[in-house]
């Protein structure tokens, strides 16, 4: 059955465009200074600040970008193979978006938001309905398929964790964290927590979730992302932690020698003077399915590219207009998606409403993180 089936746009406009810049049509890649990379436009954007991208599983043979964002709404668009995007279909929440997940099967996505619920989002019949329930707004929301059994896991402010399976409206099982749920990552069959006062709690998912091993943020400043890695078998083996103080972190779950785990810079101004340097949050992490190096993105309106193995820089962008507050790659990793949009890590005073929020597509992932010392 195929997703979508009567729909043609739910909201905005047709783009053209290819990947790779170029002459491409000016609706996607026009080279103003919101555009200094050249990448192609999603049309039609959310109308305020992006807080989650994802594309779909391999499972399906097209490639669709779910969007969450502060506007209350959730966006699935099409990503044709010429770089086209197509919006599909939305859902609201009556509060922000914070975070978006995807079914392995890839016909339904999951969403959690500011409104303490969270949602399944059935992409063929359009229909969302209410799965997950907490007393404060829920931060993160994963998908977990264990041989087992199958479960929605959700993190909170409300200081818990909850595997919800989704047919049921209580959950079948509630950790009580530490603290406030701020950042989450799950790689069966690890799922690595990030909490409010510097905590991370590694837990094993086989055959029910349980606590693994629990450690202090190797980071001095409080952290904001978490992305899990795998090793060359394919089987997550550690984590990357990003922090408000433009640093991050490579983290093995259990090192063979305490020296593969390191911190480094980024996300920083090169200060003229030697006596200051402007420091950006880490906004997001992400990792290449296929070379399994890394992207991050920060508030200094910059994404850069890592091979964490020879700890070497890859590649930055130029700045954006604004923070780059998501970042995704698609299932093959021939795509780099980011979102640039204010992450009010300033205040108030410097949100410009004039300012739009803009999702750009970057076809050629695959060769921008291959790591530079292995053949093709």
């Amino acid at each position: 059955m195929s997703l979508f089936p009567s729909q043609t746009s739910a909201f905005g406009g047709g783009s053209s465009g290819l990947f790779g810049g170029g002459n491409v049509g000016q609706t996607t890649t026009a080279t103003g200074s919101h555009n200094p990379m050249r990448d192609v436009e999603v049309t039609s954007p959310p109308d305020d600040s992006i807080s989650s991208l994802e594309f779909s599983p391999s499972s399906i043979p097209a490639t669709f970008l779910i969007g969450g964002s502060w506007d209350n709404n959730v966006r699935c668009w099409e990503v044709q193979p010429s770089g086209q995007t197509v919006p599909k279909a939305q859902q609201t929440h009556t509060g922000p978006v914070l975070d978006v997940a995807w079914h392995d099967d890839g016909t339904k996505v999951f969403t959690a938001s500011c409104d303490k619920t969270a949602k399944m989002w059935d992409l063929n019949s359009n229909q969302a309905i209410q799965i997950a329930q907490h007393d404060a707004p829920i931060k993160s929301i994963h998908w977990i398929k264990a041989a087992n059994y199958s479960c929605c896991m959700t993190g909170s402010w409300d200081k818990t964790l909850k595997f919800w399976d989704t047919r049921s409206p209580n959950p079948m099982m509630t950790i009580q964290l530490p603290e406030r749920c701020y950042c989450a990552d799950v790689v069966f069959p690890m799922a690595v927590v990030g909490t409010a006062g510097k905590n991370i709690i590694i837990y094993q998912l086989d055959n029910q979730p349980t606590e693994f091993k629990r450690m202090e943020s190797p980071l001095k400043y409080q952290h904001r992302c978490v992305a899990i890695f795998k090793d060359k078998k394919n089987m997550p083996t550690g984590f990357a932690l990003g922090s408000i103080e433009g640093r991050c972190a490579i983290q093995f779950v259990q090192a063979a020698n305490p020296k593969d785990n390191f911190t480094f810079k980024c996300h920083r101004s090169n200060g003229t003077s030697s006596y200051y340097q402007d420091i950006f949050a880490v906004n997001a992490i992400a990792f290449h399915p296929e070379h399994g190096t890394l992207s991050t993105a920060g508030s200094d309106g910059k994404f850069s590219f890592w091979d964490k193995d020879a700890r070497t820089k890859l590649k930055t962008s130029e700045q954006m207009e604004q923070p780059i507050t998501a970042c995704a790659f698609d299932a093959k990793g021939s795509i780099f998606a980011y979102a640039v949009s204010y992450d009010w890590s300033k205040g108030h005073e410097h949100y410009n409403p004039q300012k739009k929020n803009y999702i750009f597509l970057r076809g050629n992932a695959t060769e921008e993180l291959r790591p530079r010392n292995r053949k093709r």
